[in-house]
Formats: structure tokens, sequence, C-alpha cells
């Protein structure tokens, strides 16, 4: 038997955070369920990881808020060393938002050892748009069979790679004018834009950053809301024409290259991963 831990929740503990996250962690586990060696374990944070990881070759986060503290990712850092598989979408870029040092309105993202760990440090997003996502390396075990590009609706994420020199970078896109756009009111406020590639215009959206005997492949799309989650004030005209943010939205969850892209990440992990 296999083991897999799994979180998936949002903060304050028990909270949505904006997020269908009760939809995406069925959708997981269902994935997961087509294995029957594969044992699932689930958590709504980073809370005992060190206890789950004893016995678990992969770990899967989809979270909105937690985040590992320090002792957490020195637990998480030491397992991957040893050849765990951690498979971080989404919000795991995030962390502890703080208001803005001049009393201005607006939040920034503070950095946090997490952050180190997984070779991402997440900016802000614009409001929810299509746009083009370009794929890298298609040779990848976690690109093998998607087609050269695809276009999806989601939240596209302007992360900075902490660790770039020993990241494969897997997803990108060109498709977000090089300034910023989102109002001041809306999302994150950061310093400078470092999500931005040498050729001032490139951002990546996925990568794989090997650890030791173990490695992190990292997917930045995967939002999705319910009526009842549902915080966006707003979308992008090329969601909905009148900006009236849609009271369902599930974006990349219903395409299906996004979903080959999960499928192939659970194979990576279970394939390269040490079974107990």
């Amino acid at each position: 038997m296999t083991n897999a831990h799994l979180v998936a929740g949002g903060f304050p503990r028990g909270s949505s955070a904006g997020h269908d996250i009760d939809s995406v962690r069925l959708k997981i586990l269902n994935i997961l369920a087509t294995d029957p060696s594969i044992s699932t374990s689930v958590s709504p944070d980073f809370e005992e990881i060190e206890s789950w990881l004893s016995f678990s070759s992969v770990l899967i986060t989809y979270v909105a808020g937690p985040f590992p503290n320090s002792q957490q990712s020195e637990a998480i850092d030491q397992w991957l060393e040893k050849g765990g598989r951690w498979i971080a979408l989404h919000g795991t870029s995030g962390g502890k938002a703080v208001p803005l040092e001049d009393g201005q309105p607006g939040r920034i993202m503070t950095r946090g050892p997490h952050h180190s760990l997984l070779g991402a440090y997440f900016l802000n997003h614009p409001p929810i748009r299509r746009f083009q996502v370009d794929v890298r390396e298609v040779d990848h075990p976690i690109t093998r069979g998607l087609p050269a590009s695809f276009e999806v609706s989601d939240e596209l994420y302007l992360i900075e790679m902490t660790r770039p020199e020993e990241s494969t970078v897997l997803l990108s896109t060109s498709d977000l004018p090089i300034e910023d756009t989102s109002p001041r009111e809306f999302g994150f406020t950061y310093r400078s834009d470092s999500s931005i590639g040498a050729d001032g215009k490139t951002r990546v959206l996925g990568y794989e950053l090997k650890r030791g005997d173990g490695g992190v492949v990292y997917l930045a799309l995967g939002h999705c809301h319910s009526d009842q989650t549902n915080i966006q004030p707003y979308v992008h005209a090329s969601v909905s024409p009148d900006g009236v943010t849609p009271r369902q939205f599930a974006g990349p969850w219903e395409n299906p290259v996004f979903n080959q892209l999960l499928a192939n990440a659970v194979t990576w992990a279970f394939a390269k991963s040490p079974r107990p």
C-alpha cells in the first residue's frame, strides 16, 4: 500500500477563503481512488505534517491561506531529500498577507521559508480572465501528451521563481501586458513585478524543482468557486462581457488539458516515489 497525504483547506481553519475547496478535495480524492494501492489521508492545513509525512510517499496541496511554518517547512524539506514527491497547486505559493506599512489601502504578501522550499512566491493575480498557456519541455512526464499551447479561464498568477536555476519550467504565459493593470483595491500589492522573465514578457505558471532524491511540481492554475464561496468582485470581459462574476466557476477544472496535467502529475509522483 502506498500512502498519499492531501492538504486542502482555507484560512481561518474551516473556511473556504474564496475557493470551492470541497469540490477540489473530492476531485483529487477521486483521481487517487482510481488506484486501489493508494491510501490517502486528508488535513485542512499543515498541522502535524511531520507525522503524516512519516508514512507518506506523496504530498498534494491545494490551499488558500494555510502555509507551513519554519519547523514544518524543515520537515517537508527533509522528507523531499529522502525521496518524497510534492504536487503543489494554485494557492500553495501564497502565505501571510499584511497591511501596507505606509497606511495605504491594500495588503502585501510576506515571504516565508516555505517560498524557498516550494520554489515560488506569489505576488498577485489580476481578475479571472481567459489566457493562453504555453507548454514547455514537451517530453517531461508532467507535460507528456499535451498540446503546444492551450487556453484556460483562471486566475493568472504572478509568481516569482525563488530557485530558478534548480527548476525546470513546464508551463508559462506571455498573455498579459507587462504592466499589471489590476485595480489597486483588487488582490494584493507588490513593490516590483518579479514574475516577469528576462525576456520582459514571459511568466512561469508551472515547474519541477528537484530536491535530493525527491522533488516538487508546482502548477499555478486551479481557481474555482461556488455561489457560497465566491469573493471575486468582478472578472475580465474575456470570461464575462459585463464583468459580472459567474456564480459557479470551475474554469481549469473543466479544462481537459488541465485535468491531463493533474493525471500526469499523479503518475509522476507515484512512479518516482519510494513505495513503503
